[in-house]
This record gives C-alpha cells, structure tokens and sequence, in this order.
C-alpha cells in the first residue's frame, strides 16, 4: 500500500482551476483569483505546515512574529517575515489590525490564520476581506454562527441548559466556555456547591483567553468517546464529509492521541455523524475546511460544537484520504470547485502530540532549550528545530508525530515503536506518556473513554530512567577528559561520580575502575567505550547506550536526562516550611477574593491562579493556617520557584484545643 505520509499527495481539484466562476468570499476581487503570496497569522507548527503546501503550490510565504519569535522556525521558513512587537499574544498574534497591516506591507494577497488565535474571529476575516486579500477560511457570517457554542446548539436544534437551573440530579455538568477552543475555560462539577466557583474560574479563564466571559452549562456524559467529522465544502453547494476522527485521549480538555477512522462505531453511527455534520456546514453556508464535534456515548451521538477552521488532528485524515486539506483551503478560496464525491478513504492513521509537560506534575509545561527532537519513520510536524528554545508566551506543543497503516494495529504498533526510538533533549516531554498510552489494552482495544487518563495517568506518567543509564554516562566521560566532578579516593579504589535522573531527582552514586583491561564495573561486563557510544553486556545481552552532552551540566543516555553533581553539596537556600512556589515559569492572573496577608486559608483552597503556555494553573494552600507573606499580584510575571506566598501551619491538635 502506498504511504500517503511519503508519498505526494492527490489534488482532486487542479483540472477544476480554471474553469471556475467567481469566488464569493474572496471579497472585492472579480472572478477567480490566483495566490501568489500567503501570510500565515500565526506561529509554530502550523505556520510552518501551511508554508510546506504553500512552497508545493508555488506560493510565495511571509511569516508574522512577536519578539519571543524572532529567531523561531516558521520565521526561518518563510520567505519573508513581518515583526509584531511585544511577546504576549494580546499584543502581537491577537492584533488584528497589525497583522493586515504586516499582509499589506510584504504585499501578500491571501491570509491564512491557521488555528487558534485569530482563526474563528468574524471580525479578523472581515478586515482581511475588507482590505482587499483574499480569506483562506469560511465566510465571516458563518464563523459567527457557529462562533458561540450556546447559539450553534440552537442553530442545530438543541437547547442548553440554564446556569441557574442545575439541580443535583443533573449532575456531573460540563461548564464550558462559549467561545474559543482547546480545552480553555472548561470545568467538570461533581458536586454542586462547587458549581458558583467553577463558574467565575470558567468565565475569568474565557475572557482572559478569548476576551469573552460567555460560558453554559451541558451534561456531562461519563464513558463517552470524543468524535468528530472533518468537512471541506466550496461556494457551489457540494459538501464533503471526510470519515471520523477520535480524539477520545484528552488532558484538561485537551487532546493528546488522535485517529482515523474513529474505531468501532457501527455503520449507522457513521452515517449519522455525517448526515449532522453536513446540515451544520449547509445551516451556516459554510466554506472552507470546518470540523463538527460529538460526544458519542453508546449507540447516540451528541453534538458539541462546530470548529470553524482547520484542526489540529488534520493530518490523519489527510492520510487517509490521501489529500492536502490545506491545498483543498487555498484552491477553494481561489474559486475552485469540489468534485461531487471525495476520494476513498484507506487504512488508518494516528497522531500523538509531544507536549513540553511533565504529566507526573499536574501536567505542568515545560521551557528550556529543544537541543534535539528526532522521531524516524513517520511524519512529523513541528514548529521548532534543533537549538530553539520552548518558551512561556505560548502553547507547550512541541510536535505532531503520524503514522499511518493499513491496519489500525499496524498504525499503533508504528506509532509506539517510532516515539520510543525518538530522540527528544531539551525540556521534559510527554513522550513516555503517549508511548505507553499506545500500547495500553484498553486504548489498543478500542475500549477508551474520555476518563482514560483519570483512570491510569499515574501508571502512564511514572518516570523511567534506564538504571543503566548513570553508568553510560559516567563510563563516556571517563573515556576523555572529565566532566562533570569524576573523583579517585586511591589508585586502588573505584572512580566516584554522582548524577541525578531527570525528572524524578533520583540521585545516582556510580562507582567504575581503571584497569589493565579499561574501565570495568560491577554487575555488568563493559565491551567498549566512547565518548558518544557505550556498550554493556548485561545478564548476558549486550545493550548500547548513546551518550549526549549539552553544557557542563546535563547529559543524555538515550532520552533518560541526567544532571551531574559534586561529590561535595553545595549549600542551599531553604525555605520555610508552608511556603508556596511558581510550578513553572508563567503569570499571575488573579487571587482568590479577600487573600491577603493575615487572611486564614483552609487546606487545598484555591489561592493563586497562574498562567504558563495557554494552560492555568491553580495553586492552593498545603495546610491550613495564616497567610504571612503574600509576593504575588495579579500581571506579575514570576520564574520556576519563585516565592509567591507563605502560609503560617497550625498544627490540628493546637487548632483544636483553641476552638
């Protein structure tokens, strides 16, 4: 079978070019209009994906970039480049007026926004359109439509539910943010004095995040499947609707493992996904590549909502259909026309996305510098390469890896097997993560849910260094001149060196000799040394161990990181006990109402939200006791361990006896 991901993809609409009519959306322009230069509105991974096409089609790129992007890799890749001064997304990304403005000055003609940021704004698409360029994207009116999630239910007939009428037999419910996308201004309630609480943190996340408060109230569905229709439609009325996607495999709402097809839905099923999602693009007159989303629980489907742009999953189905969707977008706003069926869809394909996280930490994202990222033998899309660095301004995703197969077994077998072969050094990662997730029965089975990862992250998440990775390390740097603190108490006694496995902080004491024969240690039989490559015959197999060095301080044996450390500790600055720490670096984005210093907190209340990489996290009392310090404020950007609060202990027999 041929690989779509290796191979070129088909163009069902490159004999239609030139004998189409005008391009309604294409706003002031007369007839069909030909693209010669592309602004992507966006950053990362998704600028660099529509420049690949842009590059197939013979389209010239401009990329636009904040300050925190200027040496980034979509930078690098376009053509040219137009600068948004500032780092934060309100400033540069979210800045409409700017962006037509950098459109207008390289003399582009179309705009492409990619997903997220300005790519469901009416107003973005009417000010390109009203500029002249022509909109890589569906009609303003129809992203309008389906912009709030409480008027695109009610566009397909399904009334949500009132904030004031949950009861507790309606629970759990899903507070959800009206507007916007990926996971933002999402909240499950269980219990429903926690329902007030929920609801301010969703609307003050949704308006920070899309600068609208908008948030309603759905069912929650337990055990449901995450599953959605990708539709390409044209300006003559023809419709496609491009298999299934599931994106069952979420965190905070976010997904982490997408497929197509959708696995084990019964034909009927199918059918009735398509059947919706083609009367949501008809009801909004939609143009352009669209994604309508379902929770499907059992043998019903339930419509979530309508993503008026392209996704981030797109490339499974690319694969299966053997299309470039952002092809299909860009001749479809020049005023091609779809043939009236799409092609047929064959085998499988899976996407994982590598995240800068740390899931054995609430998911807490991740910076520092990308020194390596390698994934061999399937695609990959990314938006960084070798030696850039992850920084706090933006989402934590480092890359999308895809696999495709004939079988839906082959493809995750491909997919698992070439994440565990990666080479990925910088930042901790998901990457573990999602090869286990591949490889767990109940996902390889199809039997998934969207509480998969409430179920099993802690399993899923627990770190793995290769025990044998300390002495790789040590035995490479042995090999030349030493490092990182090697130490010879005698001529006779073993070489000692200590280092820490990342992320766990597992301190290591290694222990080698020099001998006649070269370096020996215990347990284990040494069969040659390097520099760059050890290899060790261990119980009888023989083992190699590829060995990296970044600075003086941090080194790789395959993708286990290991910090050195002196023999002798250096002193530390303690803090006190009860003190509150920044998880990561990020923004203050707000207190819980009334804290301040003195103030009596309660253990697990809330007290500090922060902001890193789009997520918020929540940060809440260790103990309960008095608020003595209080360093944050709301706007203050804060570093990984910054002080932001401390909180007095009262010890539970003390409180008691003073009640």
């Amino acid at each position: 079978m041929t690989n779509p991901l290796t191979t070129p993809m088909t163009n069902p609409l490159t004999s239609s070019l030139t004998s189409s009519p005008a391009n309604p959306a294409a706003g002031p322009t007369a007839g069909p209009v030909t693209i010669s230069t592309l602004l992507v509105a966006n950053r990362g991974e998704i600028a660099c994906r529509v420049f690949r096409t842009c590059r197939d089609l013979g389209i010239a790129t401009v990329a636009v970039y904040s300050d925190a992007d200027a040496d980034a890799l979509h930078v690098r890749e376009a053509d040219s480049a137009v600068r948004l001064p500032g780092s934060a997304p309100a400033d540069t990304y979210l800045r409409g007026e700017l962006i037509v403005k950098a459109a207008q000055a390289a003399g582009a003609d179309a705009v492409h926004p990619g997903y997220g940021f300005l790519s469901e704004n009416a107003d973005f698409a009417r000010a390109v359109l009203d500029a002249g360029l022509v909109w890589i994207g569906p009609p303003p009116e129809a992203i309008e439509s389906m912009a709030s999630k409480t008027r695109a239910k009610e566009l397909m007939g399904i009334a949500p539910m009132g904030l004031d009428g949950v009861a507790e037999g309606d629970l759990p419910v899903l507070v959800k943010a009206a507007a916007g996308g990926g996971g933002r201004g999402m909240r499950v309630v269980r219990e429903l004095d926690a329902l007030k609480g929920e609801l301010a943190a969703a609307r003050a996340e949704a308006a920070s995040a899309f600068g609208d408060g908008e948030v309603f109230v759905e069912p929650y569905l337990e055990g449901g499947r995450h599953v959605e229709v990708q539709i390409m439609a044209d300006a003559y009325d023809t419709v496609w609707a491009l298999g299934t996607r599931d994106c069952t495999l979420q965190r905070r709402h976010q997904k982490v493992i997408e497929e197509s097809p959708a696995p084990g839905l019964a034909p009927d099923l199918v059918e009735e996904l398509h059947t919706q999602a083609v009367r949501a693009a008809r009801v909004t007159a939609y143009r352009g590549a669209g994604t309508v989303e379902f929770l499907v629980a059992g043998d019903r489907a339930h419509f979530l909502e309508m993503n008026t742009r392209l996704q981030v999953e797109h490339p499974v189905t690319e694969a299966v259909f053997g299309i470039d969707l952002v092809a299909l977008q860009i001749q479809v706003a020049e005023g091609a026309r779809l043939p009236e069926e799409p092609p047929a869809a064959s085998g499988h394909a899976v996407e994982a996305r590598l995240y800068a996280e740390d899931p054995a930490a609430q998911w807490a994202p991740q910076t520092g510098t990308l020194h390596r990222l390698s994934v061999p033998g399937v695609r990959l899309d990314t938006g960084y390469g070798d030696g850039d660095t992850i920084g706090v301004h933006y989402d934590p995703m480092l890359a999308k890896a895809i696999a495709y197969a004939p079988t839906r077994t082959q493809a995750l077998r491909g997919l698992a097997g070439a994440l565990e072969r990666a080479v990925v050094h910088g930042p901790v990662t998901n990457r573990e993560l999602l090869v286990r997730s591949l490889r767990h029965p109940e996902f390889v089975e199809a039997r998934m849910d969207t509480g998969f990862y409430d179920r099993y992250l802690t399993g899923l998440a627990a770190p793995a260094p290769d025990p044998h990775a300390p002495l790789a390390a040590a035995l490479a740097d042995a090999h030349g001149r030493s490092r990182f603190g090697g130490f010879r108490n005698l001529a006779s006694q073993p070489q000692v060196k200590l280092l820490r496995s990342e992320p766990d902080g597992v301190e290591h004491e290694v222990r080698y000799r020099h001998t006649r024969e070269g370096l020996t240690a215990e347990g284990v039989r040494v069969l040659s040394v390097s520099g760059e490559l050890v290899v060790l015959e261990v119980d009888g197999v023989r083992r190699q161990f590829a060995v990296r060095r970044y600075g003086e301080d941090r080194v790789y044996v395959g993708n286990t990181a290991l910090t050195p450390l002196p023999l002798l500790p250096e002193p530390v600055t303690r803090q006190s006990p009860g003190s509150l720490l920044a998880p990561m670096p990020g923004t203050v984005v707000r207190l819980a109402e009334g804290l301040a210093e003195g103030a009596r907190v309660t253990a697990g209340q809330p007290l500090i939200w922060l902001e890193a990489m789009k997520m918020e996290h929540r940060i809440s009392a260790p103990a309960s006791g008095t608020l003595t310090a209080l360093h944050a404020a709301p706007g203050r950007q804060v570093e990984v361990g910054a002080l932001l609060a401390v909180v007095d202990v009262v010890d539970a027999v003390q409180e008691e006896q003073s009640v």
